[in-house]
């Protein structure tokens, strides 16, 4: 098998000798300069613009993406309040790398780099999405998830910044009672039923639903338009390396 530094030889001699540039530096000893309301992320790629909030139609690609889940918002909502009622045994407790909630409850379409098959039939028009748009034209990061996030009914997730900032989030929002918000970087918004949001969750943010039944977006998440092919191919080497060293201590 090869090494890390195997496998950047290999990205650079295809790409070019400074097509890792960033993530060198990225990975060199000392913390680069960052947004303080960044300050809990673990890795923040230069030259990725500081901006919390980002216009979901702003890159091509993601636009894409956001079009066909908006325009299949009644036939998405209506599979998910069917799965919520007959199959409610589909959600687990949401599990974040920072914690784990029991009035945050999920049903994952993608994880650990692949598509979860059995939600195709519980879900199949946010899965049919998923799987064609954001996986076949290589807009989500491998790295990270697919899922539809309910947050029950008083439920609150505290403030924190998510690891790094060359992934971002889209929510879908496909069920939204009143009084419910997400904040990041100090900005408050609410979701638009049938409408995306997205965000650089690198940035703190925390969210939450005052409401009198749940909150349900599909969460995506994305590749930030501002990274390159090289250095995705290089940051998922680097993080599944990372995650592997971990999971031996």
């Amino acid at each position: 098998m090869q090494s890390t530094d195997e496998r950047f030889a290999a990205i650079r001699g295809e790409f070019g000798p400074d097509s890792l540039a960033r993530v060198e530096e990225m990975m060199a000893p000392g913390r680069l300069p960052r947004h303080p309301l960044q300050a809990g992320a673990k890795w923040i790629l230069p030259g990725i613009s500081q901006k919390p909030w980002h216009d979901p139609r702003s890159d091509p690609a993601v636009a894409s993406l956001v079009d066909a889940l908006e325009g299949a918002h009644s036939a998405i909502r209506a599979e998910l309040e069917r799965a919520w009622q007959t199959k409610r045994e589909v959600f687990s407790d949401y599990e974040h790398y920072l914690t784990r909630q029991d009035d945050w409850q999920s049903l994952h379409l993608y994880r650990d780099g692949a598509l979860i098959t059995d939600s195709a039939t519980v879900v199949p028009t946010a899965f049919d999405i998923v799987k064609n748009v954001a996986v076949g034209d290589e807009l989500i990061c491998p790295l990270l998830e697919s899922h539809f996030s309910t947050l029950l009914p008083g439920s609150r997730i505290a403030p924190h910044c998510d690891l790094w900032n060359f992934s971002i989030n889209l929510h879908f929002a496909v069920d939204i009672p009143n009084d419910c918000d997400i904040t990041v970087a100090g900005e408050t918004r609410s979701w638009e039923e049938g409408r995306c949001l997205l965000f650089d969750y690198s940035f703190e943010h925390h969210a939450e639903n005052r409401g009198t039944r749940p909150r349900t977006c599909l969460l995506v998440d994305l590749w930030h338009p501002e990274t390159t092919i090289p250095e995705r191919q290089a940051l998922t080497v680097l993080v599944t390396e990372v995650r592997k060293l971990l999971e031996e201590m």
